[in-house]
């Protein structure tokens, strides 16, 4: 049997863990188009869908400069 990945919604903790973003600057990130804006899932509950958080942390990671190589003396 094949295992299924499903979407999986992250709470703002795990954003704020897997980002080491603070939640003010999670919304300011978001009102600026920086950030994947939140989900609804209730009344008063919105969560992130792990892949977008996590596609966001690779774009930042692709943006890094190349370190510079050590050369042996």
């Amino acid at each position: 049997m094949l295992a299924t990945t499903y979407p999986r919604f992250l709470r703002l903790k795990e954003v704020t863990t897997i980002t080491g973003l603070a939640r003010s600057t999670i919304y300011k990130m978001i009102a600026n188009n920086q950030f994947p804006p939140q989900t609804r899932l209730a009344a008063r509950s919105v969560a992130w869908l792990d892949s977008e958080v996590v596609g966001w942390v690779q774009s930042r990671l692709s943006e890094r400069p190349e370190a510079p190589s050590i050369s042996a003396k």
